[in-house]
């Protein structure tokens, strides 16, 4: 059997003739075969198809491509298969039988292909299969007769990528994975955050031994048809560069998203005519287009038929994708898609906040609660008081739906609102990933109403002096503020095994000196200073025991009775004195 396959398009021609020995039976010459698909000079940008590999094409819209191929021996198998990637396709197949003299009986040397497309030109042929439309569509026969084969493929549509697989040997080769009997996708579990989705192996992997991998595809849009439409939709922003703006010029590096590398001769005419040009007048920037973000993810998982997708967003509609891909020759067949509804975040309880009154808050990890606040007077501003006693949380304020303010908060802050006549303000605060959150929250209205939080200096860190240090006491120092505040010092006896990390954990400011054991109390005082910058206070922590750890707490009170803790300070006193 001899094989011929060439390509042609509108604006020009290109031929191939491929010749090989004649056989009796339909099976392909694999050495030539791989010769032929590792030569790049024969098959490098020219869209020739080898008997038995799947080609990548594309094509401009409105703009027919024609393949052909010659089949010199009769009742020989074909097979051919187009899959569309981006655009819905036409195409056609038809046969133009050739003479007598040109068969596998006659001369044995193969007519020239160009003579054989003239006798194409002045016939239209016999047409053998016509289809349109984006699904991946096969022609397929047991038996074929002798001739030139003529396929003819459009996009009317847009410029479109597509595939082409075309064999004489489909039974051996199998290039596809096949599907099992029952080729859907089910969901077997679905969350607000996670879909499971199973599905039925195939059996070119669990049967017949070839390598195979699963592809998952997820988007929000639509069930792709073939994986290479949905690669094809994934790397739109990445293959193509975004059309300059008016006035902008490119640089030479720009040519390289369009697959073209400047020499280094015309990189040094580029910069010697900008530098001339610059000379002369102000010199365009480059045009560097912003990627996009894709909503379109595609997971590989190797041989398993159960996959959990996770990081999903509730009550959001997405639709799921797997392909079984052939990783020898990277072909690949889809199953049935489905789609889900992520289901809806627990309606959130939200609590009202009043006027001047302060509210705790409790949020699990990575949980939310919204706070409302509405005002009954007519009032200018808001001042709204944080006091997160743990990690920092994430605030969003909005106002009647305004977006007013949206920041991490840690520690205490207050923050002033302008108000508006009957508004309603929307609080939501976002708890941290590391653990749960416990914060204090009040909103006033109130015109120079005191802070009902004690106000801290930026550092709230306690400071132990080594060189005063005994086995009986420890002298620490903190720093202060321009108000009166109440500062109270607990100390706790605590292990060896004690540690900072321990210590975090048990860093909660919100916790006041009334959680404390009365045992545990040293002193309560009074301090501030007109200079911030001699805002310090110091004390010394006696009637310790030598070569002990203990944990000190300093609380700053505020006029309300509301406290906050500053950093709690490991300290240990001399063993021997």
């Amino acid at each position: 059997m001899r094989l011929v396959i060439g390509w042609s398009g509108v604006g020009g021609l290109l031929v191939l003739a491929l010749a090989v020995v004649g056989q009796k039976l339909p099976t392909r010459d694999e050495g030539l075969f791989q010769m032929q698909i590792r030569d790049k000079a024969l098959f490098h940008d020219s869209s020739v198809i080898p008997d038995g590999a799947e080609i990548s094409g594309y094509l401009f819209r409105d703009t027919p491509k024609r393949y052909y191929f010659v089949v010199e021996e009769d009742n020989t198998p074909l097979s051919v298969t187009v899959t569309p990637c981006d655009a819905p396709l036409e195409w056609r197949l038809t046969l133009q039988e050739l003479p007598e003299d040109a068969s596998g009986e006659g001369s044995g040397e193969p007519e020239p292909l160009e003579q054989q497309k003239q006798q194409v030109t002045a016939s239209e042929g016999t047409e053998l299969f016509t289809y349109k439309g984006n699904d991946v569509e096969s022609f397929v026969s047991t038996s074929s007769p002798s001739g030139l084969y003529q396929m003819e493929i459009l996009s009317t549509e847009k410029d479109s990528n597509f595939k082409i697989y075309a064999s004489t040997t489909p039974e051996s080769d199998q290039p596809y994975p096949e599907l099992p009997y029952d080729p859907r996708v089910d969901v077997t579990a679905l969350g607000r955050t996670t879909v499971t989705l199973a599905w039925k192996p195939t059996p070119t992997g669990s049967l017949m031994g070839q390598p195979v991998q699963y592809c998952v595809v997820i988007n929000k849009e639509h069930n792709f048809k073939s994986l290479c439409a949905a690669e094809a939709k994934m790397g739109m922003d990445d293959i193509f560069m975004a059309a300059p703006k008016p006035g902008r010029d490119f640089s030479p590096f720009d040519f390289a998203h369009f697959g073209f590398v400047p020499s280094e001769n015309d990189f040094i005419k580029d910069r010697s005519l900008a530098t001339n040009r610059a000379m002369g007048s102000k010199m365009s920037r480059p045009y560097i287009p912003k990627p996009r973000v894709s909503d379109i993810r595609k997971i590989c998982i190797g041989n398993k038929n159960i996959f959990t997708i996770s990081d999903l967003k509730p009550d959001t509609q997405y639709y799921f994708d797997v392909f079984a891909v052939n990783t020898a020759t990277n072909t690949s067949t889809a199953y049935v898609g489905t789609f889900a509804r992520t289901k809806q975040e627990a309606e959130q309880k939200t609590v009202e906040l009043k006027d001047g009154k302060v509210v705790d808050v409790f949020i699990k990890r990575k949980g939310s609660k919204f706070l409302r606040f509405a005002p009954v007077s007519s009032h200018q501003r808001v001042t709204l008081y944080v006091h997160a006693c743990l990690d920092a949380v994430q605030l969003q304020v909005r106002r009647d739906g305004k977006l007013l303010l949206s920041q991490n908060v840690e520690g205490v802050r207050q923050f002033q609102l302008r108000g508006k006549a009957k508004a309603k303000y929307l609080i939501r605060l976002r708890g941290s990933r590391k653990g749960a959150s416990t914060l204090k929250v009040l909103a006033s209205t109130r015109q120079g109403a005191k802070q009902p939080f004690p106000s801290l200096p930026e550092d709230t860190r306690i400071k132990a002096f080594d060189k005063l240090r005994t086995c009986t006491s420890v002298t620490v120092a903190w720093l202060g503020t321009q108000e009166r505040n109440k500062y109270c010092v607990y100390r706790r006896q605590v292990d060896e095994s004690y540690g900072e990390e321990q210590r975090r954990r048990e860093q909660n400011q919100c916790a006041g000196p009334q959680s404390r054991r009365k045992s545990e109390k040293v002193l309560c005082k009074y301090f501030h200073s007109a200079n911030p910058q001699k805002a310090v206070t110091t004390e010394t922590v006696g009637g310790l025991e030598p070569g002990k750890s203990y944990l000190l707490d300093v609380y700053a009170v505020g006029h309300s009775g509301h406290s906050v803790k500053y950093q709690s300070k490991l300290v240990k006193t001399r063993k021997y004195c």
